[in-house]
């Protein structure tokens, strides 16, 4: 009986704590061990997400930050005392603040756009070493140490052009001077390969997490083992204006976590513009490649080139969540599709992080959006068999929870 006794207490000790349940108006309990989170933050200024992996390895996807004041952009978030890049680092230090030391294991650029990696003006701050300027992912870099970053253009930046604006020339000055100082790793975002985002903490604890690399460049995974394929034809072939631009290029990526799976893409388009050749539907064949999932991001913020029907079908999510600042995201046939049980049966409920309000008066339907405010935490219980959506406060650094949807069943 002793014995018995003495394994039971063994087993309460050491048994890790029990999550804390996400109550509406508390702060939004901490991650835990087994958990993996996926959070979409909400800075009104460009595309910004935090992933931590079951065993606390940190990724970020993006750090947007675009300048000046437009009747098309909403209001930043919580408001403009602080640079969009800094409240990406106040939020980031705040989610990851049970490491001694905070820092991102991996950063992951899908592309070169400044609500994508940042906007440097003439003005711009610059870094403590003095070799570039400050906004976006250099600002981060700035503050939270980045163990490793990927991006579509290293080492060379040469595709589909020479990437030679501003923006880009600033980032590749943070590169150089991390690498050199910092011991930065940088490498370039590889299609088809499910080992170059991987868990660092603790490897070998979760067999059933997977990030797999699903494009980039136009090469776009099979689905069959690591083999891609190229989507756009050899450059040399195709007219100076038709060739591929920045968001097609995007880099984008398949998770999974056991029978959980999510899907984010970038800016890939899948509606070519009127007189444009049909390869410009990046989605389908990245959709092919995907297949169904549980939660989405939605591709290039919702504007009117994005989300054809096939793409929308393939994936059919539970969950759409739409990183949005701006009036024309998302258009009102965007969004029809999304909601269209023609196009896929069952529920699905869409999250946004940022409405515009004049976008609230003119697609019929958004005031039917689950949230249309707020950081979106999807948050999946250890093994991935489910999972549940929380939004948080973006009016101030409260961190506490609007609302909670679910749990869902991953299937």
């Amino acid at each position: 009986m002793r014995a018995r006794c003495l394994f039971w207490l063994a087993v309460a000790v050491f048994a890790p704590a029990p999550a804390r349940a996400q109550v509406v108006g508390e702060v939004l309990p901490p991650w835990t061990q087994g958990t993996l989170d996926i959070h979409q933050i909400s800075t009104g200024r460009g595309n910004s997400a935090l992933i931590i992996f079951p065993d606390g390895t940190s990724m970020l996807v993006d750090a947007g930050a675009i300048s000046g004041k437009n009747p098309r952009y909403v209001a930043p978030r919580p408001d403009d005392s602080r640079s969009p890049a800094e409240w990406i680092v106040r939020y980031v230090l705040e989610m990851l603040k049970r490491d001694p030391v905070p820092a991102l294991d991996y950063a992951l650029l899908t592309h070169f756009h400044s609500d994508h990696i940042g906007q440097i003006l003439e003005d711009s701050t610059l870094s403590k070493s003095g070799q570039y300027r400050l906004s976006g992912i250099t600002e981060v870099g700035e503050h939270i140490p980045i163990r490793k970053i990927l991006d579509r253009g290293w080492p060379d930046y040469q595709y589909p052009s020479p990437l030679e604006d501003r923006n880009v020339k600033n980032y590749r000055a943070f590169l150089s001077w991390q690498a050199e100082h910092n011991g930065m790793r940088i490498e370039r975002f590889q299609p088809g390969r499910n080992d170059q985002i991987t868990p660092v903490r603790a490897p070998r604890q979760y067999p059933n997490f997977e990030v797999r690399n699903l494009m980039a460049n136009g090469e776009i995974w099979t689905g069959v083992g690591t083999n891609t394929r190229q989507e756009f034809p050899p450059l040399n072939d195709i007219p100076a204006g038709d060739r591929p631009n920045e968001n097609m290029c995007s880099a984008g990526f398949h998770l999974s976590y056991g029978s959980f799976d999510y899907y984010s893409g970038g800016d890939i388009p899948g509606i070519p513009f009127e007189g444009y050749p049909s390869w410009h539907d990046v989605e389908s064949p990245v959709a092919q490649a995907a297949g169904p999932v549980e939660a989405a991001l939605l591709n290039h913020h919702g504007y009117l080139d994005s989300q054809n029907a096939f793409f929308v079908g393939a994936l059919r999510p539970m969950v759409w969540v739409l990183n949005v600042w701006e009036s024309a995201h998302p258009t009102g046939r965007v969004y029809h599709r999304l909601q269209s049980t023609r196009i896929y049966p069952g529920p699905r409920d869409i999250f946004a992080t940022n409405m515009h309000d004049a976008n609230l008066l003119v697609v019929v339907g958004l005031d039917q959006l689950k949230s249309s405010h707020g950081h979106v935490v999807v948050r999946v219980a250890p093994g991935g068999s489910s999972f549940r959506v929380i939004v948080l406060d973006d009016s101030a650094e409260t961190y506490k929870v609007k609302s909670v949807h679910g749990p869902y069943q991953s299937r």
